[in-house]
């Protein structure tokens, strides 16, 4: 089984970085062939909205990052991507990814209807927020991200197995039991 971990925080050693290494251990501890990638690392241009895609099924713009990462998505069976919150949304240069690729994550019919077209794969999402819990479930905060990401997700046809939120990481990181739940996360695929 291939799985492609996405860490959407521009801090490699933050904690999301954390969480999404205990998802990797674990994934890597039952032999699945892993491949991680930050975006912070990578060059992508921002989309210019000009549609083109939808029609041709590939970017207009000149080739960057986002082409290899919509080929590591198409290659994989499970997507673990993991972010920050940055007001109640995910970073934007993790948004900035998701809408360069999305005539690769989704396509449509004739009269505008979304098609998935990575129907049968599985997503597991991780998420921290310095907003304590559980102000960050009820204020939006990480909830949002997680929202905003099974959208993406969903129209895409992956199905959202786990989604682990991490609240009132401004005073403390990530705790141990957290990492557990990452870890159990990967067990559901």
């Amino acid at each position: 089984m291939k799985v492609l971990v996405i860490n959407g925080s521009p801090r490699k050693k933050g904690n999301v970085a954390r969480m999404l290494a205990a998802v990797r251990e674990e994934a890597e501890e039952r032999g699945f062939d892993v491949t991680c990638l930050s975006v912070s690392d990578l060059n992508v241009a921002p989309c210019t909205g000009c549609m083109v895609c939808r029609s041709r099924l590939s970017c207009v713009l000149p080739e960057d990052d986002a082409q290899r990462v919509l080929g590591l998505i198409e290659a994989c069976d499970v997507l673990v991507v993991g972010a920050p919150c940055y007001w109640g949304n995910m970073p934007g240069q993790l948004k900035v990814l998701f809408d360069r690729i999305v005539y690769g994550m989704m396509g449509e019919s004739a009269s505008g209807i979304p098609k998935p077209l990575h129907k049968g794969k599985k997503a597991i999402l991780v998420v921290a927020c310095t907003t304590p819990f559980p102000f960050n479930i009820l204020f939006g905060q990480s909830q949002g991200v997680v929202r905003a990401l099974k959208e993406i997700l969903k129209w895409s046809g992956f199905k959202v197995v786990a989604a682990v939120q991490q609240g009132g990481t401004k005073k403390r990181p990530v705790t141990e039991r957290k990492l557990r739940s990452c870890r159990r996360a990967l067990r559901k695929i």
